[in-house]
């Protein structure tokens, strides 16, 4: 006589791989999710930083039309800007938020040239490490 054999019994197998499948797949959507966020922090630095280059790009040239009257356009940090400043202190701080700007302008009268300094700091988030973008130019007199 011939025994039957039995096959083992694999009730919910099928459902314990569904299972791991959905946690690895969990997983691997919140890895997306905060890189996706890291990378929308850094597109917003470059921003500023992009707008940061816009505005000292425009001061420059607004100076070197200026080069009579170049010295009022300095500023120190938190300081009240002059009537020749103002516009471009509130536009700048329109596009960049928070912004402290300073100005600097030495004469160099050997080399017969000015140097500008321009200091744009700002901080993204309230504890995050600020950010400083600082141009040198040279205007000839």
């Amino acid at each position: 006589m011939k025994t039957l054999v039995r096959p083992r019994c694999q009730d919910g197998i099928a459902l314990l791989e569904a299972m791991l499948a959905i946690v690895i797949l969990g997983i691997g959507l919140l890895g997306t999710v905060g890189m996706q966020a890291r990378a929308y922090s850094a597109l917003s630095d470059a921003g500023m930083r992009a707008e940061a280059t816009l505005a000292t790009e425009k001061l420059i040239g607004v100076m070197n039309a200026d080069v009579a009257n170049i010295g009022l356009y300095n500023l120190a940090e938190n300081a009240s800007p002059n009537a020749r400043l103002t516009p471009w202190v509130q536009e700048t701080r329109a596009a960049i938020p928070g912004a402290v700007l300073s100005v600097a302008v030495a004469d160099q009268p050997a080399q017969n040239r000015y140097q500008v300094d321009i200091s744009i700091r700002w901080q993204r988030k309230a504890r995050s490490e600020a950010n400083r973008h600082r141009v040198t130019s040279y205007i000839a007199r």
